[in-house]
């Protein structure tokens, strides 16, 4: 599975994006071919309690967009289609003049013990993990974390999904900036409160612990906190 991000991002964190123009960017995602699902991701309304806040408030909107394979997403990101029009704002000033990058990478799920959100779960919550890199044996750095780091996300309490992604090589004619991070990670909880409530437990000192063996790699890591809005693909 091929996943495409398109971050909107403020130099001054101070920016939104209306509840009306998140809908009208679903709608328009929503018709996109060959698109399967569309993860729609705005900033919490209040902060919660996570060991990384000096990381900052993180973009103003972003979207993950999931396709079979390499060539629909390619397909997706002509000149002319939806994901070009959002990538300038066109028709919503919600995003226009923010910097707008955007990256296509491989799709690597994990298990998690339960994977459904109860119900009337209202606001699911993203964490979402980028490593800009690079690291000094891509190879060795894979293996070490795709072999050790998913078990110990597996045990933060209700989890509900875990995602690692990977790089790929891509071609597309979008306006925005293109940016090859050597890796991100998603994890999925219940809700703002469930995700501080994991990051708070002792877990957080198991993937700390693996990370000192994390093999040689510059530019650290960002995380962000992201209420998540679910868009399937029209039938």
């Amino acid at each position: 599975m091929i996943s495409l991000f398109m971050a909107f991002s403020d130099s001054t964190g101070e920016r939104r994006v209306r509840p009306d123009e998140v809908t009208s960017v679903a709608e328009r995602v929503g018709s996109i071919p060959d698109m399967t699902e569309a993860l729609l991701f705005t900033p919490l309304e209040q902060s919660v309690d996570h060991p990384y806040k000096a990381d900052g408030t993180g973009p103003a909107f972003a979207l993950q967009l999931r396709f079979p394979d390499l060539f629909a997403c390619e397909a997706a990101m002509d000149r002319g289609g939806v994901l070009a029009s959002l990538a300038t704002g066109a028709g919503l000033s919600g995003l226009t003049g923010l910097d707008v990058a955007h990256q296509v990478m491989l799709t690597r799920p994990f298990p998690v013990d339960v994977a459904e959100h109860p119900a009337g779960t209202t606001t699911p919550c993203s964490y979402l993990v980028h490593y800009p890199g690079p690291a000094e044996d891509m190879n060795a750095w894979n293996l070490h974390y795709l072999e050790h780091h998913p078990s110990i996300m597996r045990t933060f309490p209700n989890v509900r999904q875990i995602e690692i992604y990977t790089r790929i090589d891509w071609v597309d004619r979008l306006p925005s900036r293109r940016v090859e991070h050597m890796q991100r990670n998603k994890l999925v909880f219940d809700s703002p409160q469930a995700l501080a409530h994991a990051l708070g437990s002792d877990v957080i000192k198991h993937m700390r612990a693996d990370f000192m063996k994390f093999p040689p790699f510059a530019g650290g890591n960002k995380h962000f906190p992201m209420l998540t809005r679910v868009v399937a693909a029209r039938s």
